[in-house]
């Protein structure tokens, strides 16, 4: 069970109960004001020596009555909170998906920086930055000079990590790998 379903069944028990609560008390309230009426009309007062008056018994049953309400509009918090506020379990473990994939992503690309130099790191994390990067821009990037910065493209297009494209008089350097 979900925590909406939860919730609203929660809300939906404590209304119940406070209204049954309610027709209780009305009872109990009409019980004893026809006990104190007999009492008054056979012996003149609400009670009788020694005996407790109807009005102090009522009392005592509605201080436990209006507990009882008091703990049904806690259990109706409850509810409603669980039904209006709460993220199901389902939208829980959604984000911890979600997390995991992040989290993949970051541990494939780690071991992909492990097998590679320091230039070569330099270059995917920038191709990763901006992927169909241009040599020129790449270049002031990664503060690598451009012969050099070419045979690195050349060894990172043989190892299959990274392709170039012609466009134009420049060339995009894109990732050829998914993370």
């Amino acid at each position: 069970m979900d925590n909406k379903t939860l919730g609203l069944a929660l809300m939906g028990a404590a209304i119940f109960m406070v209204v049954l609560l309610f027709f209780i008390r009305a009872g109990m309230v009409a019980s004893f004001e026809v006990q104190a009426e007999e009492s008054i009309a056979e012996i003149g007062t609400c009670h009788a020596d020694g005996d407790e008056c109807p009005h102090e018994q009522m009392q005592g049953g509605q201080l436990l009555i209006f507990l009882a309400v008091a703990v049904m509009f806690g259990v109706l918090s409850l509810g409603a909170y669980l039904y209006f506020f709460e993220r199901s379990q389902k939208e829980i473990v959604a984000s911890l998906n979600k997390r995991e994939t992040v989290l993949k992503k970051d541990e494939k690309l780690k071991i992909l920086l492990m097998g590679l130099d320091s230039y070569e790191k330099k270059i995917i994390n920038a191709v990763i930055d901006q992927d169909g990067i241009t040599q020129q821009t790449l270049r002031l990037r990664t503060d690598i000079h451009k012969s050099k910065l070419s045979l690195m493209l050349d060894s990172l297009e043989k190892k299959g990590l990274v392709k170039r494209v012609a466009k134009g008089k420049t060339k995009q350097v894109y990732l050829k790998i998914r993370l």
